[in-house]
């Protein structure tokens, strides 16, 4: 039987780009977790999306159900609408982030995973702490370099 995992997950940036982070819990039976981590210079979309991968990093059980609670549309609609998969075949051309799109289909396909999309700052407890996770994380000192962001052309500046 497959191990069953809930994954509630957010990102955050000080202005866009700007100083960012994400915040992710995850719950299995009486197993809780929460992890966290900011960045210089980065955008939310590229949060939202890393939440969601260390969230599936974290997992040491391959093939476990995972229902994964996000309040980013661009990250829940881009795999329940299909698009990823479309810009995985196009070879990511002119998308954003594929770096991190890359990264999480490679741990997409290891487990059954459901993402779900929830209103963000609607008094859902999980997704509120991992809001302020991701906020405390964005605010710390010596933020980590997201290289992919600012290696990248998708730069703003």
């Amino acid at each position: 039987m497959a191990v069953e995992v809930t994954i509630y997950t957010d990102g955050a940036a000080r202005g866009n780009p700007g100083p960012g982070g994400y915040g992710v819990v995850l719950l299995s039976g009486k197993y809780r977790k929460e992890l966290s981590e900011g960045f210089r210079l980065t955008t939310n979309n590229r949060m939202e999306l890393l939440a969601v991968i260390k969230g599936l990093e974290a997992l040491k059980i391959p093939g476990s159900k995972v229902t994964v609670y996000t309040d980013s549309k661009y990250v829940a609609d881009a795999v329940n609408k299909g698009w990823v998969f479309q810009w995985e075949r196009n070879g990511f051309k002119k998308k954003k982030n594929p770096d991190l799109w890359k990264r999480f289909l490679e741990l997409y396909r290891k487990h059954d995973v459901k993402l779900v999309w929830v209103k963000g700052h609607d008094n859902i407890p999980e997704n509120e702490r991992c809001d302020r996770l991701a906020v405390e994380a964005s605010q710390k000192k010596d933020l980590k370099i997201d290289t992919g962001y600012e290696n990248s052309e998708q730069k703003l500046f």
